[in-house]
């Protein structure tokens, strides 16, 4: 099943996906929601494809695929090594990334995500499936410059539209640990990997963060990316594709400042 959000005519909403027709929902798709349509089926040509979840916090992963750290030069974590973005980071598919003025060199890190469905703290690795509503793709933009100036992961991960998600949820993924993650810049394979190579899997990683904060509805794991990330330049145009779920598809611009 896949799940979008979406907007048309000055109102967004959720809906089911199937082929080009989107059911609508009456609300968002957690506590049930999935079940509770309105009758309404909307062409999906007619509408435009939101980022499919309004998280409060996105957690990502550092690290997190054996090849990744090692093109970096840096040890295997011996736990998940987190960070945040903020929510205001998020943006949808075929939306623009801005290449912010004070940096110089954004690189793309295509990544599965998590999107979770149900409140969540605390829970065994055992039990994290009935806490996940499904999965998406997330590029994981970062200012790389400014990482290796600060020393840490805030800046250089926050800026506004350095967090696309979509283009929909897909809630029928058996095994989220064995996925081929891909990024494309400007139509050529730049990464190529497989969530099979990452250190700490999908069920390691939420019931791990869930011992540190709590996961509410629409929260959003980034689970790491593969080998291969590389800087952007406005006018490019970045994919990410995951497999069973979809490609995002993305346009870097340049920051306009206006005094």
């Amino acid at each position: 099943m896949r799940i979008v959000r979406f907007a048309l005519q000055g109102r967004t909403g959720y809906g089911l996906l199937t082929g080009e027709k989107i059911n609508v929902l009456k609300g968002a798709p957690y506590d049930g929601g999935l079940a509770n349509t309105t009758g309404e089926v909307l062409p999906l040509p007619e509408v435009t494809l939101l980022a499919p979840c309004e998280p409060t916090k996105i957690v990502a992963l550092g690290l997190n695929y054996r090849d990744h750290a090692a093109e970096f030069g840096h040890p295997i974590p011996e736990e998940p090594l987190i960070f945040l973005k903020p929510s205001t980071a998020v943006i949808g598919p075929e939306d623009d990334i801005v290449y912010p003025a004070m940096s110089r060199r954004v690189d793309y890190e295509a990544e599965l995500a998590v999107v979770i469905g149900r409140t969540c703290r605390h829970v065994r690795p055992e039990d994290v499936r009935n806490h996940i509503l499904g999965f998406t793709c997330i590029n994981d933009v970062t200012a790389r410059d400014l990482q290796k100036k600060d020393g840490q992961f805030t800046r250089s991960k926050s800026f506004d539209t350095f967090a696309p998600l979509g283009p929909w949820i897909e809630t029928e993924i058996a095994d989220p640990d064995h996925l081929t993650v891909e990024g494309y810049l400007n139509g050529e394979r730049r990464q190529h990997g497989n969530t099979g190579n990452m250190v700490f899997g999908v069920a390691a990683q939420v019931a791990f963060i869930s011992r540190i904060m709590t996961l509410l509805p629409g929260d959003v794991i980034a689970t790491g990316t593969p080998s291969g990330i590389g800087p952007m330049q406005p006018g490019d145009v970045v994919e990410i594709r995951v497999e069973g779920i979809g490609t995002l598809r993305n346009r870097l611009v340049a920051e306009r400042i206006v005094a």
